[in-house]
């Protein structure tokens, strides 16, 4: 029993952690008409952020560009340098 919990735990985690790589990139790319795709060191740079600030608002894009522009005061100092403005 424990081991079928913990595989599907494992299992959920991966699909979590491979979708928000997918929507950071959609951020990232997304972040204005003339944005360039985020890199990989960007997408990494921001993903603890998305999860420990904006986990609720995930998958809507939009609201998780805003949370993070919000919470711009607690981003970690990589994801910061993501979001000049």
């Amino acid at each position: 029993m424990k081991a079928r919990f913990a595989r599907r735990a494992e299992v959920l985690f991966r699909y979590r952690r491979a979708s928000a790589f997918g929507f950071l990139l959609v951020l990232l790319a997304s972040n204005s008409a003339t944005a360039q795709q985020g890199t990989p060191e960007q997408r990494k740079a921001c993903t603890p952020d998305v999860y420990r600030l904006c986990a609720g608002e995930i998958p809507n894009v939009r609201a998780i560009t805003a949370c993070l522009r919000r919470q711009k005061a607690s981003l970690s100092p990589s994801c910061a340098a993501v979001f000049p403005q």
